[in-house]
């Protein structure tokens, strides 16, 4: 088991999808656009040496833009975790925090039934998943409960190095606790740790603490709630 203090997470934000552009927000469950692909290749030309070939552990929220993201951007390292007996986990606590269509998911089978993520470890997409509500709604109060979840969690895993992709809203929860609207770059990585161990953590935040930047392959498209501060 690493020591907290000494884990490397590599938290990614998705690359362009459709709805970074077309600012529409209705789109159900946005996928990447042609350009988000490329970016999303451009990220494993970035990462092959480094992320890719240290991890131990490869998550992914499961939209469509981050589960299409993982595949193309990080492919050697899930080939490579995969031959260790470690699929792709898909964790839905990693969702995005609007209950716009563009931030909610899709239903297990539907994924399941879509070729390019087949093999993914989809068996955590539980019914709820999709609801937002409870865990999973999208107050603020919320939304920072489940982002302590993910840290704890995160601290509590085995692995040493985890790479992590989710979205730009959801990150900045994850990391500061509330939502700044700091710019964070479509297949934006950033390396954290934590900031103390278990035993030493004052208030059980699980804080985590930056270490640097890592890769940085699109631009800082808005996300959904940059666009509703806006509207209203």
């Amino acid at each position: 088991m690493a020591k907290a203090t000494e884990k490397r997470i590599y938290l990614t934000r998705h690359a362009e999808a459709e709805h970074n552009v077309s600012e529409d927000y209705s789109i159900p469950d946005a996928p990447l656009t042609p350009r988000g692909r490329e970016q999303a290749a451009a990220l494993n030309e970035a990462t092959k040496d480094t992320v890719q070939a240290t991890a131990d552990l490869l998550i992914t929220s499961g939209l469509r833009r981050t589960l299409s993201t993982t595949v193309i951007g990080y492919p050697a390292l899930r080939k490579r975790l995969e031959a260790a007996g470690k699929p792709v986990l898909v964790l839905p606590q990693l969702q995005e925090v609007n209950d716009l269509p563009c931030d909610t998911g899709s239903p297990r089978e539907v994924l399941e039934a879509d070729p390019e993520y087949v093999g993914l470890d989809l068996s955590l997409l539980t019914p709820d998943w999709t609801s937002k509500a409870d865990f999973y709604a999208a107050s603020p109060p919320a939304i920072a409960a489940r982002a302590r979840w993910v840290r704890h969690w995160l601290r509590a895993r085995p692995e040493a190095r985890i790479a992590l992709v989710a979205h730009g809203d959801f990150l900045r929860y994850l990391t500061t606790g509330r939502n700044t609207h700091e710019p964070w770059a479509n297949v934006e990585v950033r390396e954290y740790t934590f900031a103390a161990e278990e035993a030493d953590d004052a208030d059980g935040e699980a804080w985590l603490v930056p270490v640097r930047r890592v890769a940085k392959e699109g631009e800082d498209e808005p996300t959904s709630s940059e666009h509703t501060a806006t509207a209203a």
